[in-house]
Protein backbone atom coordinates (compact mmCIF):
# COMPACT_ATOMS: atom_id res chain seq x y z
CA UNK A 1 0.00 0.00 0.00
CA UNK A 2 1.45 3.11 -0.79
CA UNK A 3 2.43 6.11 1.78
CA UNK A 4 1.02 9.53 1.06
CA UNK A 5 3.27 11.83 2.94
CA UNK A 6 0.87 14.11 5.35
CA UNK A 7 -2.30 11.82 4.79
CA UNK A 8 -3.17 11.10 8.02
CA UNK A 9 -6.65 10.24 7.64
CA UNK A 10 -7.11 7.94 11.11
CA UNK A 11 -4.47 9.24 13.05
CA UNK A 12 -5.05 9.36 16.41
CA UNK A 13 -2.38 13.06 16.66
CA UNK A 14 -5.78 14.70 14.60
CA UNK A 15 -7.40 17.06 16.78
CA UNK A 16 -10.86 16.65 17.19
CA UNK A 17 -12.55 18.96 14.81
CA UNK A 18 -14.90 21.60 16.93
CA UNK A 19 -17.30 20.92 14.70
CA UNK A 20 -19.69 18.51 16.39
CA UNK A 21 -21.34 15.49 14.96
CA UNK A 22 -24.81 17.22 15.45
CA UNK A 23 -23.63 20.34 13.61
CA UNK A 24 -22.37 18.16 10.73
CA UNK A 25 -26.11 16.56 10.95
CA UNK A 26 -27.41 20.00 10.70
CA UNK A 27 -25.36 21.00 7.94
CA UNK A 28 -26.44 17.73 5.99
CA UNK A 29 -30.53 18.99 6.90
CA UNK A 30 -29.24 22.71 4.98
CA UNK A 31 -27.75 20.83 2.08
CA UNK A 32 -31.37 18.62 1.89
CA UNK A 33 -29.11 15.71 1.74
CA UNK A 34 -30.59 12.05 1.66
CA UNK A 35 -29.57 8.67 2.18
CA UNK A 36 -29.95 8.43 -2.05
CA UNK A 37 -26.93 11.42 -1.88
CA UNK A 38 -24.80 8.98 0.07
CA UNK A 39 -25.35 5.92 -2.68
CA UNK A 40 -24.61 8.37 -5.71
CA UNK A 41 -21.46 9.46 -3.72
CA UNK A 42 -20.38 5.83 -3.75
CA UNK A 43 -21.35 5.26 -7.21
CA UNK A 44 -19.59 8.44 -8.39
CA UNK A 45 -16.34 7.03 -6.36
CA UNK A 46 -16.73 3.90 -8.41
CA UNK A 47 -16.74 5.81 -11.53
CA UNK A 48 -13.70 8.24 -10.61
CA UNK A 49 -11.81 5.88 -8.83
CA UNK A 50 -9.42 4.72 -12.14
CA UNK A 51 -9.85 8.86 -13.42
CA UNK A 52 -7.94 11.08 -10.08
CA UNK A 53 -4.93 11.08 -12.12
CA UNK A 54 -6.93 12.86 -15.01
CA UNK A 55 -8.92 15.03 -12.72
CA UNK A 56 -5.99 16.49 -10.90
CA UNK A 57 -4.32 16.97 -13.98
CA UNK A 58 -7.42 19.54 -15.46
CA UNK A 59 -7.43 20.39 -11.99
CA UNK A 60 -3.25 21.50 -11.51
CA UNK A 61 -3.84 23.48 -15.26
CA UNK A 62 -6.54 25.29 -14.16
CA UNK A 63 -4.41 26.75 -10.91
CA UNK A 64 -1.44 26.46 -13.10
CA UNK A 65 -2.87 28.68 -15.79
CA UNK A 66 -4.48 31.44 -12.83
CA UNK A 67 -0.78 33.38 -11.53
CA UNK A 68 -3.34 34.64 -8.86
CA UNK A 69 -3.93 30.50 -8.05
CA UNK A 70 -0.54 29.38 -8.59
CA UNK A 71 0.61 31.93 -5.67
CA UNK A 72 -0.67 29.52 -3.06
CA UNK A 73 2.24 27.83 -3.51
CA UNK A 74 4.59 30.04 -4.37
CA UNK A 75 6.93 32.23 -2.35
CA UNK A 76 8.30 35.34 -4.34
CA UNK A 77 6.57 34.00 -7.31
CA UNK A 78 8.28 31.01 -7.80
CA UNK A 79 6.13 27.65 -7.41
CA UNK A 80 7.64 25.12 -4.43
CA UNK A 81 7.22 22.30 -6.54
CA UNK A 82 7.73 19.79 -4.30
CA UNK A 83 4.47 21.73 -2.08
CA UNK A 84 2.53 21.18 -5.36
CA UNK A 85 3.31 17.45 -5.44
CA UNK A 86 2.40 16.47 -2.03
CA UNK A 87 -0.55 18.66 -2.32
CA UNK A 88 -1.58 16.74 -5.01
CA UNK A 89 -1.18 12.95 -3.80
CA UNK A 90 -3.42 13.95 -1.17
CA UNK A 91 -6.24 15.68 -3.11
CA UNK A 92 -6.22 12.80 -5.33
CA UNK A 93 -7.44 10.64 -2.45
CA UNK A 94 -9.48 13.16 -1.52
CA UNK A 95 -11.73 13.08 -4.42
CA UNK A 96 -12.23 9.47 -3.24
CA UNK A 97 -12.47 9.89 0.09
CA UNK A 98 -15.46 12.30 -0.36
CA UNK A 99 -17.03 9.86 -2.42
CA UNK A 100 -16.16 6.46 -0.16
CA UNK A 101 -15.57 7.43 3.47
CA UNK A 102 -18.34 7.51 5.83
CA UNK A 103 -19.00 11.24 7.32
CA UNK A 104 -18.34 10.31 10.42
CA UNK A 105 -16.22 11.81 13.66
CA UNK A 106 -12.88 10.23 11.60
CA UNK A 107 -14.28 11.89 8.52
CA UNK A 108 -15.01 15.38 10.02
CA UNK A 109 -11.04 15.76 12.11
CA UNK A 110 -9.54 14.96 8.84
CA UNK A 111 -11.45 18.05 7.34
CA UNK A 112 -10.22 20.22 10.11
CA UNK A 113 -7.09 19.04 9.28
CA UNK A 114 -7.62 20.14 5.86
CA UNK A 115 -8.92 23.25 6.90
CA UNK A 116 -5.88 24.20 9.04
CA UNK A 117 -3.35 23.34 5.98
CA UNK A 118 -5.12 26.27 4.04
CA UNK A 119 -5.33 28.52 6.91
CA UNK A 120 -2.53 30.34 8.34
CA UNK A 121 -2.47 27.81 11.39
CA UNK A 122 -1.13 25.02 9.75
CA UNK A 123 -0.70 26.40 5.81
CA UNK A 124 2.50 25.16 4.80
CA UNK A 125 3.60 23.06 8.20
CA UNK A 126 2.74 19.14 7.14
CA UNK A 127 4.98 19.73 3.64
CA UNK A 128 8.17 21.95 4.89
CA UNK A 129 6.66 23.95 2.32
CA UNK A 130 8.39 27.38 1.12
CA UNK A 131 4.59 29.46 0.25
CA UNK A 132 2.45 32.35 1.40
CA UNK A 133 1.04 31.57 4.84
CA UNK A 134 -2.42 31.49 3.94
CA UNK A 135 -5.13 30.98 1.13
CA UNK A 136 -7.46 33.10 1.28
CA UNK A 137 -10.91 32.85 2.48
CA UNK A 138 -12.74 33.55 -1.05
CA UNK A 139 -10.65 31.09 -2.98
CA UNK A 140 -11.90 28.16 -0.89
CA UNK A 141 -15.33 29.41 -1.63
CA UNK A 142 -14.90 30.42 -5.14
CA UNK A 143 -13.51 27.29 -5.86
CA UNK A 144 -17.13 25.14 -4.98
CA UNK A 145 -17.72 26.04 -8.79
CA UNK A 146 -14.84 24.62 -10.41
CA UNK A 147 -14.28 21.87 -8.52
CA UNK A 148 -18.43 20.66 -9.29
CA UNK A 149 -18.46 21.80 -12.62
CA UNK A 150 -15.29 20.14 -14.37
CA UNK A 151 -16.40 16.56 -12.38
CA UNK A 152 -19.55 16.03 -14.88
CA UNK A 153 -17.14 14.87 -17.91
CA UNK A 154 -15.29 12.20 -15.73
CA UNK A 155 -19.11 10.80 -14.69
CA UNK A 156 -19.86 10.71 -17.73
CA UNK A 157 -17.07 8.45 -19.07
CA UNK A 158 -18.65 4.76 -17.85
CA UNK A 159 -21.75 4.64 -19.88
CA UNK A 160 -23.97 5.30 -17.00
CA UNK A 161 -27.67 6.22 -17.19
CA UNK A 162 -28.63 10.58 -17.49
CA UNK A 163 -30.11 9.98 -14.59
CA UNK A 164 -27.32 8.53 -12.31
CA UNK A 165 -24.64 11.13 -13.80
CA UNK A 166 -27.61 13.61 -12.98
CA UNK A 167 -27.62 12.34 -9.44
CA UNK A 168 -23.80 11.84 -8.95
CA UNK A 169 -23.48 15.54 -9.73
CA UNK A 170 -26.04 16.63 -7.38
CA UNK A 171 -24.58 14.51 -4.51
CA UNK A 172 -21.14 15.69 -5.36
CA UNK A 173 -22.08 19.55 -5.69
CA UNK A 174 -23.53 19.07 -1.91
CA UNK A 175 -20.40 16.94 -1.00
CA UNK A 176 -17.86 20.13 -2.18
CA UNK A 177 -20.09 22.48 -0.59
CA UNK A 178 -20.08 20.96 2.67
CA UNK A 179 -16.51 20.37 2.59
CA UNK A 180 -15.76 23.87 1.89
CA UNK A 181 -17.77 24.69 5.02
CA UNK A 182 -16.06 22.83 7.03
CA UNK A 183 -12.45 24.15 5.77
CA UNK A 184 -13.72 28.23 6.48
CA UNK A 185 -14.47 27.23 10.32
CA UNK A 186 -10.70 28.61 11.05
CA UNK A 187 -11.22 31.41 9.39
CA UNK A 188 -14.52 32.53 11.05
CA UNK A 189 -14.55 34.48 14.61
CA UNK A 190 -15.19 32.18 17.78
CA UNK A 191 -18.47 31.78 18.17
CA UNK A 192 -19.77 33.04 14.39
CA UNK A 193 -19.32 29.66 12.66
Amino acid sequence: METIKGYDYDSPSLEQSPVTMEQLDLLKKTLLWTPEDDAYLKMAGEVLQDQTGDILDLWYGYVGSHSHLLHYFAKEEQPDMNYLAAVRARFEKWVLDICNRPYDQTWLNYQHEIAKRHHSTKKNVTDGANAVPIIHYRYLVAFIYPITSTIRNFLTNKNKPQEDIDCMMNAWFKAITLTVILWTEPYIREGEF
